[in-house]
């Protein structure tokens, strides 16, 4: 049998002993392969660090356990450790594999939010199924009404109605929040009064009140690890 063949090769000698490991053999295989190298290397294996470095794909943590026992018992290793790169670039992968599922959801979601440009003006209503963002203002006796959240680019001076019916997750969002009425499902506040001038705040339910924020200070967003779709 060839060298480059063998199941077990010591693949370098100095800080620690690296062992390459062909997984897919029995454990016997591997522990009298394991026996023909150490012999060779004497009295260099006594408390030594030995990194195994396990060939191919997939979760060999017992095969690692077994060996590292037998290892300690015959040899008096120090440690039998896995090789640390492998495992990073294994999590790496599953990270890329996430990154790439979101990435496919995304381009294949259908988008929920309608988008107007313009002033909402005095007597008009805008409706839209789920979400509803004006990239404008809502003037005084204009109406917003949304399935979803509301998100004015612009001041917010008319009535904005989100989460219809039931959605009391749903938030309404203003650069220049100063409506006559909000209503998130069925909870209502008229004449929200606030004192920050062009400022974004946002309402959001919380109990049975709705409450007003300023959206710098307390994004609702901040806390999330990863991307959601509303």
């Amino acid at each position: 049998m060839k060298e480059d063949k063998r199941p077990v090769r010591l693949k370098g000698v100095g800080d620690s002993l690296w062992v390459s490991i062909d997984p897919t053999q029995s454990l016997e295989t591997l522990k009298n392969e394991l026996i023909t190298v150490f012999q060779r290397l004497g009295h260099l294996t006594i408390q030594s660090k030995v990194i195994l470095d396990l060939e191919g794909e997939g979760n060999y943590d017992s095969l690692i356990v077994e060996l590292r026992q037998f290892l300690k018992d015959k040899y008096n290793v120090a440690s039998v450790l896995e090789n640390d790169k492998k495992k990073q670039q294994k999590k790496t992968d599953k990270r890329k594999v996430a990154s790439q599922d979101w990435d496919t959801n995304w381009k294949t979601k259908r988008s929920d939010v309608l988008m107007i440009a313009g002033r909402i003006r005095s007597g008009q209503r805008i409706k839209a199924r789920r979400h509803l963002v004006v990239l404008g203002d809502v003037n005084p006796g204009g109406e917003a009404m949304a399935g979803g959240d509301i998100i004015v680019l612009g001041s917010l001076k008319g009535k904005a109605v989100a989460g219809q019916p039931d959605n009391h997750d749903a938030i309404i969002l203003a650069l220049d929040f100063k409506p006559t009425q909000v209503q998130i499902g069925m909870n209502v506040a008229v004449g929200i009064d606030t004192d920050a001038p062009q400022t974004a705040e946002f309402a959001r339910v919380e109990g049975d009140a709705i409450v007003v924020e300023e959206y710098m200070q307390s994004n609702p967003f901040a806390r999330l690890h990863w991307p959601q779709a509303r």
